[in-house]
Formats: structure tokens, C-alpha cells, sequence
């Protein structure tokens, strides 16, 4: 009788156990996205929307195939840019400080600085416009607003906090998805574009291909995740640099993986369902010139509905939130390695200030980009044109980094990765020079 007690206690305890692993895993797979999440999700920014809806609108279903495509190379790069923060303990830009000369490192920091914040004042520019499409106001205060909001949430906000509330803000992106079910789409066109790819040898296909390239593979992803890497390295005392702690290899690299896949995944998806939209709408009823992301949710409401066109604008300031942190915090990463300053979002201003300084520079000087005959929201496609041609370089010198024991000691990169990685590289760098081939002088 006892026994059989016994053996009816450990069944229950058993079930027990089992439902309350079963409760903890989602909160595990939670815990577990980080970096990779909010890098995916930053991608889709009010720039990203732009390019996006402007190759909708301008090709219809025709690029759709491009999402497919730049996926894997997408979540390569950014595992490999994940894994040399995470192995060395050191960002992108501090690794090319210690290894190559300094004039590589002068001009890949200033190409990247330059380009985020000529990214910044786009979308604080296109945050404010979609705010002043939905309320009263003039558009000047709601530009102020957003760009003191975003600047004040990564001043004020410890980094432990900050990143709950990223995470929350990638739920913003589920807005396009939304619209997308709300337009009944896709269509079986739409499907067949997707897997069968179409090329044209056009300059304006090119300008588009480089774009869209590089919005998704963009240099500032790069460094935003492998230094929030480091931040989690230098804030949690159990953890160390996997150099240093082999055994904590294992887990880690297998976290980076996930957390980079799903959130290389997720962007890719959002920005399937934005071209969709505008493929459907814009295109197929000859709205072809659509130059912001604001002007594509204007166009959207006569054509999909209020709904649909305040669920797009929704999303447009959203994640603005998100990605014009990402965009500043990236770039004083990126200075503050250059000039060894502390850099931690963690860090009270007084604590970093060259840091702090960097985001509020890159910040304001955005800001006034919107108030002054420069247009960044004209330049937002540009600016991904931009992204992409930089991209190259940086890839190349990331790849070289990724192989070097210097830097990654027993943990250079699997084969597979390694090739993926060149891949992606290639196909930045031929992508870039059949542009400059083919544009009109």
C-alpha cells in the first residue's frame, strides 16, 4: 500500500513538474530573444517602410522574391556579427581598431555615422508626418516630440528596462501583417513571384535591388548586435566573453543562433507583407511615385480603408521608436570604441559621456535635418542605397575578424557560416557595382 502510495505521489509530483515546464517554456523562448529580436525588428524601420513601399508600388509583386533571397544571407551576417561580440567581448568597430590600420577604421566609422544619421532625421521626419496624419497638430511639434521622446527613452531608461520595452515594440510591426489579411492577400500571383525571381537590366530595378539590400542587410544591424552582445557580457557577472568561458559556448551559440534566426525571420516576413500592401494597392491602381512611407499610408486610405490606413500609420511611428535608438545607439557604439570612451546603456550619462554625447549629437542633429531645404524624408531611399554600398566593405572586414583566432581564439566560424558569409558579401559588393553600371550619368 505504501508503495503503491509512493509511486501515486511521484506520478503527481511528475505531472507537476511537467506542467510547470510546460507554463516556463514560453517565458524560456522569451527570455531567450534578445539581440537578434530587436535587430530584426529595428530593420523595419520608417526608412525600411519607405524602400518597401516605393518597390511595391513601383515593381507590384515583382520583388517579392528578393525577401526569400536576402533571408539567409540576412541571418548569416548577423550571427557572424552576434558571435564576434559575444567571443571576443569586444564590439565591431573596437575589434578593427586592434587589428587593422587606422584609416580603415576612420572611414568605416564615418560612413556609418553618417549614413545614421541621415537615417535618423528620416524617420523622426516620417514618425512625425504619420503622427500628423492621425491627430490634429502641426507637424513641427509632432517631429519635436517623437525626436525628444526617443532621445529621452535611451537617456533615461536604464538598459535593462529599455529592453522590455524594445521587445514590446517590435509588436508594432504586426500592423503590416494586419493590413496585408485586411487586403485579402496574397494572391496566387503574388506567390509565384515570390519563388520565381524576375531581373531586369534596368538602372532604376538595380537602384531598387541595392536598396531594399541595403535596408535588410544594413551596417549599423551589425554593430548594434554585436555590442549588445558585449552589454550582456559586461552586465551579467556570471557571464563572461567565450574566450575566457568555454563552457558557456555551447548554450550561447545555440541562443544566438535562435534568438538571430527568428529575428532575421520576422523581419523579413513584415517586410513581405509591406510590399504585398502596396503591390496591391499603390501599384495595381497606378500609384507608382510614392516617395515616404507617410505618402504610402495617405495613398492606402482612399484604396484599403481608414482601418487599414491607421493601422499602417500606427506601425510607421512605432517603429520609429524602436529603430531610431538602434540607429544613434549604434553609432556611439561604433565612436566609443574608436576613441575607447565607456559605452553601456546601462551607464548613467555622468558615467559615459562621450556616449551619451555621441546619441545626442547623432539625435539632434537628425532632428534638425527636418527643419532645415535638406529633405532626409526625400532621402530616405537614398539612404538605404547608401547602406547597402557601405555594407560591403564592412561585411568584408567583419568576415576577415570572424576568422581570426586573435579574435575568436577556437570559436572562428563552422564552414557553413563562413561561406554564407562570403556569399552575402558577394552579392552586396556585385549588387553595388551593377547599380553604378547601370545608372545614367
Amino acid at each position: 500500500m505504501t508503495a503503491r502510495a509512493n509511486g501515486s505521489r511521484r506520478t503527481k509530483t511528475g505531472l507537476l513538474d511537467a506542467k510547470k515546464r510546460k507554463r516556463s517554456r514560453p517565458k524560456e523562448i522569451l527570455w531567450k530573444l534578445g539581440p537578434g529580436l530587436i535587430t530584426g525588428a529595428a530593420d523595419d524601420d520608417p526608412s525600411g517602410i519607405a524602400t518597401y513601399s516605393q518597390v511595391g508600388a513601383q515593381f507590384g509583386y515583382g520583388m517579392l522574391w528578393t525577401m526569400l533571397f536576402s533571408f539567409p544571407l540576412m541571418a548569416a551576417i548577423q550571427e557572424i556579427s552576434a558571435r564576434i561580440g559575444r567571443v571576443s567581448g569586444i564590439g565591431i568597430a573596437g575589434n578593427i581598431r586592434r587589428h587593422y590600420p587606422k584609416p580603415y577604421l576612420y572611414g568605416i566609422v564615418s560612413l556609418l555615422l553618417i549614413a545614421n544619421i541621415f537615417n535618423i532625421g528620416a524617420d523622426i521626419g516620417a514618425m512625425g508626418a504619420a503622427a500628423a496624419l492621425m491627430f490634429p497638430g502641426p507637424l513641427a511639434l509632432f517631429i519635436i516630440v517623437v525626436g525628444g521622446v526617443s532621445l529621452l527613452m535611451q537617456i533615461l531608461i536604464p538598459y535593462t528596462s529599455y529592453v522590455k520595452y524594445l521587445k514590446w515594440l517590435t509588436l508594432a510591426l504586426f500592423s503590416y501583417v494586419v493590413t496585408a489579411i485586411i487586403l485579402h492577400e496574397p494572391r496566387w500571383e503574388a506567390i509565384r513571384a515570390t519563388l520565381l525571381p524576375g531581373f531586369s537590366l534596368h538602372g532604376g530595378y538595380f537602384t531598387a535591388l541595392i536598396a531594399i539590400l541595403g535596408t535588410t542587410i544594413s551596417p549599423y544591424l551589425f554593430f548594434w548586435q554585436a555590442s549588445q552582445e558585449v552589454e550582456d557580457v559586461t552586465l551579467n557577472p556570471r557571464e563572461q566573453p567565450l574566450n575566457q568561458s568555454p563552457k558557456q559556448a555551447p548554450a550561447q551559440l545555440q541562443r544566438i543562433r535562435f534568438d538571430t534566426f527568428l529575428g532575421m525571420a520576422f523581419s523579413n516576413l513584415v517586410a513581405f507583407f509591406i510590399i504585398l500592401t502596396a503591390a496591391s494597392t499603390l501599384y495595381s491602381h497606378g500609384l507608382r511615385d510614392i516617395q515616404t512611407a507617410d505618402q504610402a499610408a495617405r495613398a492606402l486610405e482612399p484604396l484599403a480603408g481608414k482601418f487599414a490606413f491607421f493601422i499602417f500609420a500606427m506601425g510607421i511611428v512605432g517603429t520609429g521608436l524602436l529603430a531610431v535608438p538602434v540607429l544613434a545607439g549604434s553609432a556611439a557604439y561604433a565612436v566609443s570604441e574608436v576613441f575607447q570612451w565607456t559605452a553601456s546603456l546601462e551607464q548613467t550619462p555622468q558615467g559615459a559621456i562621450g556616449f551619451y554625447a555621441t546619441i545626442g549629437i547623432a539625435t539632434f542633429i537628425g532632428l534638425l535635418l527636418n527643419f532645415v531645404h535638406l529633405n532626409p524624408i526625400k532621402a530616405l531611399f537614398f539612404s538605404a542605397v547608401l547602406n547597402g554600398v557601405v555594407a560591403g566593405p564592412v561585411m568584408a572586414f567583419m568576415m576577415l575578424l570572424a576568422r581570426n583566432p586573435k579574435v575568436m581564439g577556437t570559436f572562428t566560424l563552422p564552414v557553413s557560416l563562413h561561406v554564407a558569409g562570403w556569399v552575402a558579401t558577394g552579392v552586396m559588393v556585385l549588387v553595388s557595382m551593377g547599380m553604378f553600371a547601370t545608372i545614367s550619368w
